[in-house]
């Protein structure tokens, strides 16, 4: 039961990040043309979008691929967040500046504040995602944090 409340949660709030992205990340960095260009080109629903796939795809690699007693402890989870926390931005920082450069803008200062934001919410997601689904892996389910 405790298991399927923690899933029903980490999706729950999966979901309010997706639908209140443009909130989320205005509140956190707003320079008004770059964000303005965000949201005009519906940018922040796609870094949202990468986020939450590359959060919960991560997770879901650690604890149901990966899946190895020899790395299941806490450091190795640690590495795993590492490559979300960076491999979102990078990819939300590659899409978001060739939309600008198709469109002729040059935001790359602004973009690279905004994707250390996006680093601090992938670091969060991924833990959520961690969380929610870590109870139904059969040898890593006591990572990061045992029972």
């Amino acid at each position: 039961m405790k298991n399927s409340i923690l899933l029903i949660a980490g999706a729950v709030i999966t979901l309010l990040f997706l639908v209140l992205n443009t909130k989320i990340f205005e509140a956190l960095y707003f320079e008004r043309q770059f964000s303005n260009e965000m949201y005009n080109q519906n940018l922040y629903f796609v870094v949202a979008l990468v986020t939450v796939l590359v959060a919960w795809g991560l997770a879901a690699v650690f604890y149901y691929v990966i899946n190895s007693v020899s790395f299941s402890r806490w450091y190795h989870w640690l590495i795993v967040l590492g490559v979300a926390a960076v491999a979102a931005p990078v990819i939300s920082f590659v899409i978001c500046n060739n939309a600008f450069t198709a469109e002729g803008y040059d935001f790359t200062g602004q973009l690279g504040s905004f994707c250390v934001i996006d680093l601090a919410v992938e670091a969060v997601l991924f833990t959520v995602a961690s969380f929610a689904m870590r109870w139904w892996s059969t040898n890593c389910r006591h990572t990061p944090i045992p029972e």
